[in-house]
């Protein structure tokens, strides 16, 4: 069952790719529970289908590093980017979008927190495999509930362009 306003979102662990060594952090792949992520915080979490994907890298990451001001003005705490990749395709995706500080580029390398929220998609016709497949996850989290949700179905923004293209003559 896809996940709904209201509900609680499943527990669940990501990896995140750390560039440098801190303390409790090293070099490399590090767990975040999503409970610790979240818990007493006001959080978007916003999901796309796969690194370096075009319309991802050029707009939808874009846009969050870009508002990252008027979300925190609004209280947010955090701003999170879920994909189906491993933890070093997240990482050198943060570098060429140049999100460090702004959004953390999580991966859900297995896709068991995707599938958690009732969105894992096959798309083995296409040669994916099984993931989010474009279906956008919950773009908010406080108090553990989703608060907003929106969820679309793989090519869908294609189809959109297509359709607007079409009604302008191109």
């Amino acid at each position: 069952m896809t996940i709904k306003v209201g509900d609680k979102l499943p527990s669940g662990t990501l990896q995140e790719y750390n560039e440098t060594e801190t303390p409790g952090c090293p070099v490399g792949p590090t767990p975040v529970a999503v409970d610790e992520l979240t818990t007493n915080k006001k959080v978007v979490i916003f999901g796309l289908p796969g690194a370096f994907t075009p319309t991802c890298s050029a707009k939808h990451v874009p846009s969050y590093v870009a508002h990252f001001d008027e979300l925190k003005a609004k209280g947010v705490d955090e701003i999170v980017c879920v994909s189906v990749n491993d933890a070093f395709v997240m990482g050198a995706w943060a570098r060429d979008q140049k999100s460090g500080g702004k959004v953390r580029m999580l991966g859900d390398g297995s896709g068991a927190w995707t599938k958690a929220l009732g969105l894992e998609q096959d798309l083995k016709a296409r040669r994916y495999g099984k993931r989010d497949g474009g279906r956008n996850r919950p773009p908010s989290r406080f108090a553990r509930r989703a608060c907003a949700f929106r969820s679309r179905r793989a090519g869908a923004a294609t189809r959109a362009r297509r359709r607007r293209a079409a009604r302008r003559g191109r």
